[in-house]
């Protein structure tokens, strides 16, 4: 690298006088804070969205799921070549919910978080891991997806995405809006 070569005595008394009068800038960038009480609006938000989403699970209710093969359904206004789709593991999931050691209540909550948040960021495929275990939420998590209006469909995950241990689910998201301007 070169060396920057020295102003001339000129130079230097001529940019001296064009800086006089003037002063150091202040830097006023300033990083604005979201106020508490929406921070406890958000949290309260998410809160009420996972309780209004896991009210669709009911242990009484029995929806009529095939018995043969491997766990699936489609709702009705649904194509049945979406759950094709879903047995060949063309789509992958967005999003992995694992529900190994939660109690039957816990999982509800978790189904109502996770179905919640996959409309909330728009996560069209979802995969919930039951795993083997007792066969307690084996059982009756396809029972409890069924009955969500949100649920478009869901079939036994491919090897590749946790076999017979899980269930690939697709939800029915809202077309993407921008958000409105205040």
């Amino acid at each position: 690298m070169s060396k920057k070569t020295p102003l001339s005595p000129d130079d230097e008394a001529l940019f001296r006088q064009l800086m006089t009068g003037i002063r150091q800038l202040k830097q006023d960038t300033y990083v604005h804070k979201a106020p508490v009480k929406t921070r406890e609006i958000q949290v309260k938000r998410l809160l009420s969205e996972q309780a209004d989403n896991s009210h669709y699970f009911s242990d009484e209710f029995q929806p009529l799921l095939s018995t043969e093969g491997a766990t699936r359904y489609v709702r009705a206004d649904v194509s049945h070549f979406e759950l094709k789709k879903l047995r060949r593991g063309d789509y992958t999931p967005e999003i992995f919910l694992d529900l190994h050691g939660l109690t039957q209540m816990q999982a509800k909550q978790e189904l109502g978080a996770l179905i919640a948040a996959c409309r909330r960021e728009h996560l069209f495929c979802a995969s919930v891991m039951t795993g083997h275990g007792k066969h307690i939420l084996k059982q009756q998590t396809p029972l409890w997806l069924a009955q969500h209006p949100w649920v478009m469909a869901f079939h036994q995950a491919p090897k590749m995405f946790g076999g017979d241990a899980a269930l690939l689910v697709l939800i029915e998201i809202e077309e993407w809006q921008p958000p409105e301007l205040p």
